[in-house]
């Protein structure tokens, strides 16, 4: 009797320790696990969007995709000066290439112009210049008539990390050339002795990429990786083609003139010679010899 007690006494805590280790246990394999957060990729024109969730403001974004304010507001002009995000919300966060391959067929890759001597960048640095234009026969290559097409952006990230800078496309004319301007990344300011730290744009491998306005269909590459040397300038050009053809055949326009020309004098001739023909019609018709009382 006393071995039972014993036994009963000593299997007691035993009892009590195992049942809440078990309690811990299943608490711990019932506790939900958090997701790993996935950067949204590239739609076929190049853009990153990101749909804002509950709960998202402009830091959590910011935060999410690794880009700080003034890049998230570059990328996204129609934020207010308090950053207000609704749910569902559209945003872009980045550029990047096209997750597929459109329907269309893109050009040839652009390629960057022979690096001009001058003005010469800080030791150390150099410039990339880019423009996105608007190619109006979709031949990938800038024709003298063909500008810059703004409402696009433009990205430049050093494949090493440490820069990535992304500005709005143009349709300015560089008063000094009469040409497009070009956006230019790490170029010295007007005025300005040099580039400042932040914006200077060290040599190496970068990839500059673009995209484009909505309507638009690209018929270049949108994205084109490119090394440069310290002093060196290098200049690429992207194109988009409107989805909407504006341009009309004068030719066509001519003949429909001409032919609305001839239809107007044609019926203005058929009703004049029936005119003619009543007229007559009246003064052939012999009059009556019938006398009345």
């Amino acid at each position: 009797m006393i071995k039972t007690k014993f036994l009963f006494l000593f299997s007691v805590p035993f009892l009590f320790t195992l049942l809440v280790g078990l309690s811990f246990t299943a608490q711990a394999s019932s506790s939900p696990q958090i997701g790993e957060f996935q950067t949204p990729t590239a739609g076929p024109d190049g853009r990153i969007i990101y749909t804002v969730r509950e709960g998202d403001n402009c830091t959590r974004i910011e935060l999410l995709h690794n880009i700080d304010n003034n890049q998230l507001r570059a990328l996204n002009p129609e934020l207010d000066d308090n950053c207000t995000v609704f749910f569902g919300q559209k945003l872009m966060i980045g550029i990047g290439g096209p997750a597929a391959a459109p329907t269309f067929t893109p050009g040839p890759s652009p390629t960057p112009t022979e690096a001009l001597p001058t003005p010469t960048p800080s030791n150390g640095t150099t410039e990339i210049c880019v423009i996105l234009f608007e190619d109006i026969n979709g031949d990938g290559l800038r024709q003298e008539t063909e500008l810059g097409l703004a409402g696009g952006a433009i990205s430049v990230t050093n494949s090493l990390g440490g820069y990535s800078k992304t500005q709005n496309s143009i349709s300015e004319i560089d008063l000094d050339t009469e040409e497009p301007a070009y956006v230019c990344f790490g170029e010295i300011p007007p005025g300005a002795e040099e580039v400042a730290e932040s914006e200077k744009l060290p040599e190496g491998e970068y990839t500059v990429s673009a995209a484009i306005p909505d309507g638009y269909n690209p018929t270049i590459n949108l994205s084109y990786p490119i090394e440069v040397e310290a002093g060196d300038r290098a200049f690429v050009a992207f194109g988009a083609q409107s989805q909407i053809s504006g341009v009309e055949d004068p030719a066509s326009d001519d003949g429909n003139n001409s032919s609305t020309m001839l239809g107007i004098l044609g019926v203005a001739l058929l009703l004049g010679g029936a005119g003619l023909g009543w007229y007559a019609l009246r003064m052939n018709k012999p009059s009556s010899k019938m006398k009345f009382k």
